[in-house]
């Protein structure tokens, strides 16, 4: 697993303001922390961080920081994103060195194919391994070719590479194969579904307006400026 190199700058300004403004210049508030060293808030590059987080390792990047003339290890810990564009807000990130362990959440992807009558149910789209800091594997690939209806593949079938050992309850499913409901079966949930529908239409009853919420009084109390409706809502953000 190879290292993405991003120069991080320490960050003096704080709080939401101050995050609203890192961002405006381009990049992105962080905290680094681990190693029982005190928190350090850093700004990394958005565009540099957005292209390490698209490589192969994705959320398991190996980030390689030239931070006050010296180089850190280390891993993303959690991420926020705007809900809308998508867009990398905050990012934790904790101090890794060569050859120590972590734990981590590694990909499964499935691969192959299953018996044509049944329906693939993949119950774990990650698992919980140990492995070295410099060594994550980015992800694991898991046959389901052949399986027929009532196969499953648990968790400790997963093939691991050397050095790399599973965290997580062995036992756990990872897919499993169903069988694919007849058109008969589909008929009668869809039958199901829209008498609960109707019933449900059936039973709302419209609720009269309360006295004094007429028209009239919602354009008095719009041009009188006293913050009902008409007036522009405020916005909050988090940080």
């Amino acid at each position: 697993m190879s290292e993405v190199r991003i120069t991080a700058a320490p960050r003096t300004q704080f709080g939401k303001g101050g995050a609203r403004r890192t961002r405006r210049a381009g990049q992105v508030p962080a905290v680094l922390y681990g190693h029982g060293e005190a928190p350090r808030h850093i700004a990394l590059p958005a565009r540099d961080l957005w292209q390490a987080m698209k490589t192969d390792a994705g959320a398991n990047v190996l980030l390689e920081l030239q931070l006050d003339g010296g180089v850190e290890l280390a891993l993303p810990k959690a991420i926020q994103r705007d809900p809308l564009r998508g867009d990398i807000e905050h990012v934790d990130l904790i101090l890794v060195r060569r050859g120590e362990k972590v734990t981590v959440e590694v990909a499964v992807t499935l691969t192959g194919e299953a018996t044509r009558d049944g329906m693939v149910d993949q119950q774990l789209t990650t698992l919980s391994v140990e492995a070295e800091a410099t060594h994550i594997p980015q992800s694991f690939e898991v046959s389901i070719e052949g399986l027929q209806v009532g196969d499953s593949v648990p968790a400790r079938a997963v093939k691991l590479p050397s050095g790399t050992t599973l965290q997580g309850d062995p036992d756990a499913v990872v897919v499993h194969i169903l069988g694919a409901p007849s058109a008969e079966q589909l008929e009668a949930e869809l039958a199901e579904a829209e008498a609960e529908l109707g019933a449900g239409a059936a039973g709302t009853v419209a609720e009269p307006a309360e006295p004094g919420t007429g028209e009239g009084d919602v354009v008095a109390d719009t041009e009188a400026g006293s913050g009902g409706p008409g007036a522009p809502a405020e916005r909050t953000s988090t940080t």
